[in-house]
């Protein structure tokens, strides 16, 4: 296999599918590249920026679920600033801003609500039947 010099069908370039990526082209199944490498990854974007949980990129990009956030306006019910959260408030129930809510132990907390740790009597295992589980250091 020798380099193939192939056009672009979005913007007419052409590019070099060379022949290890035609090699690695060949053992996934892929077919030839109709496309450059820089319209490629244009179109991959593209497709990836509507969002949900399509190629996982969506994690710690900003939207995630497709664009902008919407916001609402509030006052906080603690300290009265005006503040905006992601959520209609209905009024039934209060409204903090990030600050006050953070003081209050809302949100993450450095992730010491999850994964084990907290039990005083050294785990759960002395409830279950036998005892069995206290080989695992009280985690389960």
């Amino acid at each position: 296999m020798a380099d193939q010099t192939l056009t672009c069908q979005d913007c007419g370039a052409t590019f070099t599918f060379t022949e290890s990526e035609q090699e690695f082209y060949n053992s996934k199944g892929f077919s030839t590249p109709g496309r450059c490498p820089s319209c490629r990854a244009a179109r991959k974007a593209a497709r990836n920026a509507g969002g949900g949980y399509s190629g996982g990129s969506s994690y710690g990009s900003g939207g995630g679920y497709g664009g902008e956030r919407q916001m609402y306006p509030a006052v906080c019910a603690s300290c009265g600033k005006q503040t905006e959260v992601p959520f209609q408030p209905r009024g039934d129930r209060p409204v903090y801003c990030s600050d006050c809510f953070r003081s209050q132990g809302g949100g993450r907390s450095g992730g010491s609500s999850y994964g084990g740790g907290g039990y005083s009597s050294g785990g759960r295992s002395s409830s279950r039947s036998g005892g069995s589980r206290s080989d695992r250091g009280g985690r389960y």
